[in-house]
């Protein structure tokens, strides 16, 4: 990369010369959705995109003096969204077990107990947003630990590095080790007091974070509704119908109750902004509700097919206008990269007779995910007025890629290149608020 300029920098404006590409709003990611400029320039003010278009058009009218960072050959998309991750998990990801239940008990519970220690929960946070970084991710919807001051050492790293994140303490009282255990009433006093701490603090956003129907009693489940209700800006993440055994073990604990889903929605907990990990083993009228109530899937395909979980039905979501967004689901998922994320979702979908094109997943890592989060034309975009978060993407990052890219003949050949044969090689640089915050050596 190289920079230009005349004279003095413009304080508070850069300007950077590359490929651009971005979605416009819109349901579907098709071609008339998308907007690729093969010689763009994006014009950066005050941390918001303030210019976006032809390089011929929009480099005459810059202010002398403008520095122009020149990264052609290049790619610069938005930063990618990433809607279900677990930052206690950081240090056990890779962790062998026969599946979800076992993989919980074993390593899953005796990691996050460490995270009652402040100092080793801003550690792993530093750690957990510098590996973030450096694949391309600039939001995350991030589970922390029972323990309110895991939330509250995450959202320091994180506002510290002015990052655009959603993060909650996890609510769990019951059916788990008595050390991660809270009460039905000090979660819903420990998630109002860091909601009204942090959610809309800087760039920092609260989730309330119900681990699942199975480590909550139906007292616990039942305030964080009223919570849901009192503050409907904040969001709400948990998990649902991930494998068969939590499904069953889920129906039991909650007799009465028509599926899984429906218990959440029982307690209020089913509308716009609440993101529901993994559904894997919903049905029709779980999906149709789903759609209803403005809920969203994170779909996980690492987590999934490492865990033995199931594959997501990308036909039925389809076929009911259910929205669905892309995850890592680390430590169950197996890497932080969204684009090895984009690989696994392609090859899940095939399983199921769904073709995922590469636009389709791009589209789902940033504009359709800030959409489905009630985010948008605040972030997962290059047009004007957003928050400047992107990244810059290397289609020669390795020989392999380098070469396949050489001989892509259109822009989906050359995402589809990007998605399967790349990994956190391919982030050359990301931003977060018009600031660089990594850079590939």
């Amino acid at each position: 990369m190289t920079s230009t300029s005349n004279t003095q920098a413009v304080p508070g404006v850069q300007a950077y010369r590359a490929q651009l590409l971005y979605f416009r709003d819109a349901q579907k990611a098709e071609d008339d959705a998308c907007e690729w400029i093969s010689d763009g320039l994006l014009v950066v003010r005050d941390g918001h995109v303030d210019q976006c278009g032809d390089y011929d058009r929009l480099a005459p009218g810059l202010a002398p003096g403008t520095e122009v960072r020149d990264w052609r050959g290049h790619l610069i998309v938005p930063g990618f969204i990433d809607t279900h991750i677990h930052y206690p998990q950081t240090d056990m990801i890779a962790s062998p077990a026969p599946g979800l239940l076992p993989w919980l008990e074993k390593y899953t519970f005796p990691t996050e107990a460490r995270f009652d220690d402040p100092d080793y929960a801003h550690e792993v946070a530093r750690f957990f947003l510098d590996e973030l970084l450096r694949c391309g991710t600039t939001t995350a919807l991030v589970y922390c630990t029972v323990h309110p001051g895991s939330a509250q050492a995450f959202f320091e790293e994180s506002d510290a590095r002015n990052l655009r994140m959603v993060a909650g303490k996890v609510m769990m009282d019951r059916n788990c080790p008595e050390y991660l255990r809270d009460t039905a009433q000090s979660g819903a006093r420990d998630s109002e007091s860091l909601l009204n701490r942090w959610h809309g603090t800087g760039r920092q956003m609260y989730a309330l974070t119900p681990r699942f129907a199975l480590t909550s009693t139906p007292e616990q489940l039942g305030l964080c509704g009223e919570l849901a209700q009192q503050y409907p800006d904040v969001f709400i993440q948990t998990h649902v119908a991930e494998n068969r055994d939590e499904v069953k073990w889920a129906m039991e604990l909650y007799p009465g109750r028509r599926s899984y889903l429906d218990i959440y929605d029982h307690y209020g907990l089913l509308r716009p902004r609440a993101v529901y990990g993994h559904c894997v083993w919903l049905d029709d009228d779980d999906r149709r509700r789903m759609r209803d109530t403005g809920a969203v899937a994170a779909h996980c395909p690492t987590s999934n097919q490492f865990l033995g979980s199931g594959l997501f039905d990308f036909s039925a979501a389809r076929d009911f206008g259910l929205p669905v967004t892309l995850a890592t689901d680390v430590g169950g998922g197996s890497s932080f990269s969204m684009l090895l994320t984009m690989n696994e979702a392609h090859k899940v979908a095939r399983l199921s007779g769904h073709y995922l094109t590469a636009r389709r997943m791009f589209w789902q890592a940033t504009q359709g995910a800030a959409r489905s989060l009630g985010l948008n034309g605040v972030i997962g975009t290059l047009a004007p007025g957003a928050e400047a978060d992107f990244i810059v993407l290397d289609p020669g990052a390795t020989p392999l890629l380098a070469r396949r890219s050489a001989m892509a003949e259109s822009l989906e050949e050359l995402l589809f290149a990007l998605a399967m044969l790349g990994d956190d090689r391919v982030i050359a640089a990301t931003y977060a608020a018009g600031r660089e915050v990594h850079r590939r050596s």
